[in-house]
């Protein structure tokens, strides 16, 4: 048992990460998830990079970004910024085309994702081979903090629709806290549609649709500290619209 775990450490050593952070008017939480990730990938011997995908943030939060470049260093930090919002799913897709890493990791700059749980999502990974290694709020010690009574029901109502409607196989389709093999996230954008917050879920029905192996890592998700929550009714009303659309194609 010594011996595969120095295996999986040995392998773990040689591959590079590629770390996703899209944001939008992140100015005061973009220093902290920085930090918080610097922390945890230096102290488990991993090499990786930060891509920042900014969309044009009115707060200043690229202005942040270019500082935290000059602290850290361009190796560690890299900035892909874009005019404006043009979808989370687009924000992805612009990210990976600079990315030079072989694994993609992606989640939210906000906070709500403890940057912690990356080296567990790894280690998984190596262990099993998954394809793709999600985190999950609903499963083993997995949860929710922060949120009201109305956000609960909200994202507890769309996971229990989903698991009903496509059986995608997860506990956590809405999450958006993942790692990816590069290849195979590449192929995924390539047969989805979806460009907003239905992103998420799409590529994870996708997945299963071409037989992509997936894990499940229990986290803690936080609501954000700083800043306003992007969830609106403009969002729900995709996202039906979206589960309407797979469930009637797929």
């Amino acid at each position: 048992m010594n011996s595969s775990i120095k295996d999986i450490s040995k392998q773990i050593k040689y591959n590079k990460y590629s770390i996703l952070l899209p944001t939008y008017n992140e100015v005061e939480n973009l220093p902290i998830i920085i930090w918080l990730i610097i922390k945890y990938m230096d102290e488990s011997n991993l090499q990786y990079e930060i891509i920042v995908i900014d969309d044009g943030s009115p707060d200043g939060t690229f202005a942040m970004a270019i500082q935290l470049q000059n602290l850290y260093g361009k190796d560690k930090i890299v900035l892909r910024p874009r005019t404006k919002k043009m979808g989370l799913g687009t924000a992805y897709i612009h990210g990976i085309k600079y990315s030079t890493g072989s694994f993609i990791v992606i989640m939210d700059a906000d906070l709500s994702h403890h940057p912690k749980f990356i080296p567990r999502m790894i280690k998984k990974q190596k262990l099993y081979d998954y394809d793709i290694v999600t985190g999950t709020r609903y499963c083993g010690k997995g949860g929710v903090y922060g949120w009201d009574f109305r956000r609960k029901l909200i994202s507890r109502g769309a996971n229990f629709i989903t698991q009903i409607m496509l059986r995608p196989g997860v506990t956590d389709l809405t999450g958006s806290f993942r790692l990816y093999k590069k290849n195979v996230l590449e192929e995924l954008i390539k047969s989805s549609v979806s460009k907003g917050y239905v992103f998420q879920m799409e590529i994870i029905v996708r997945a299963r649709q071409l037989y992509y192996t997936i894990g499940e890592v229990p986290i803690s998700f936080v609501d954000r500290v700083y800043g306003e929550s992007k969830l609106g009714s403009s969002e729900i009303i995709q996202f039906i619209k979206g589960l309407l659309y797979l469930f009637a194609t797929i």
